[in-house]
């Protein structure tokens, strides 16, 4: 089926006559368009059904789950579903702004109330993906077991499969792990963003910072923290203001290694190159 006759049937399902469309940046893996309904405009993403299944709903569930949790504003979503074997997620279009003085200010600051509110057990209540990649969401109780047997050691295997590690690295994140367990401070599980990178906010018209793009789980505070400081993106009066209101365990920036390597896997896993090296050299600090 065309794309204008996919867009068409998804916006008169939503009751949104589409007069107009072009495609947008939307990411590595998804098609993203502007569709426009007269002074309306909207945020489409699309992609294939069967590649990636379920992969709208469970982001409509981690932008729902952002939105009850945080005061930093998140894209409403408008309705998602299948249509002729693409699926699709409709969002609240989010224009471009200038940040105010104190944008980064209050993103922090509330970013640090959500990582306060404790939640029941470190995972989430169903897998979900980060990227392209299935994200293993098992409950577990401890941290050390949920960041080992859900984060580190199943995208080892992947690089171990495929023949980008040998049976050495396989053992070398073994021992990572163990040295892990030692070095994270015990706190309650919250919930991250889990992908919180500079690439997945934006400033609006309002001067207001808004995430999306989420990988959601809960998990331990320090991980959206390495993440923020992994691709840049978040100034320093960011990191003051979530220090003043929910200061994170001493040494946390010692320990950007051990909370950078889950998404350093997820790199690697996707795409190789420079990406390998790097968690092999992190990997290899245990030893």
């Amino acid at each position: 089926m065309q794309l204008q006759n996919i867009i068409e049937t998804i916006g008169a399902g939503c009751h949104i006559r589409v007069s107009g469309y072009e495609q947008v940046s939307g990411g590595d893996i998804n098609d993203a368009y502007c569709i426009h309904e007269n002074s309306n405009t909207y945020f489409l993403k699309l992609n294939d059904a069967q590649r990636f299944p379920s992969m709208f709903t469970m982001e409509a569930a981690g932008l729902e789950a952002l939105r009850n949790n945080t005061t930093i504003k998140v894209p409403g979503i408008i309705a998602q579903g299948i249509t002729h074997n693409k699926q699709w997620l409709l969002l609240q279009w989010i224009e471009k702004g200038i940040a105010k003085k104190n944008t980064m200010e209050k993103m922090g600051t509330a970013l640090a109330a959500m990582h306060q509110r404790a939640q029941p057990h470190f995972g989430w209540h169903s897998n979900n993906y980060i990227g392209s990649l299935v994200q293993i969401n098992t409950p577990h109780s401890h941290w050390h077991s949920f960041f080992t047997q859900c984060r580190i050691m199943p995208l080892v295997k992947m690089l171990f499969d495929t023949g980008i590690f040998s049976k050495a690295d396989i053992t070398a994140a073994e021992a990572f792990c163990k040295y892990a367990e030692t070095v994270f401070p015990e706190e309650p599980p919250c919930l991250l963003h889990g992908d919180l990178r500079g690439g997945n906010y934006m400033i609006d018209t309002n001067g207001d910072a808004v995430i999306f793009d989420p990988a959601v789980y809960y998990g331990h505070r320090e991980m959206d923290l390495g993440m923020t400081k992994l691709f840049g993106g978040f100034n320093e009066s960011f990191y003051a203001a979530y220090q003043d209101r929910y200061p994170a365990g001493k040494g946390w920036q010692q320990r950007l290694h051990v909370t950078q390597l889950y998404p350093l896997l997820v790199h690697a896993v996707l795409f190789g190159g420079h990406y390998t090296l790097r968690v092999k050299e992190i990997i290899r600090t245990a030893s």
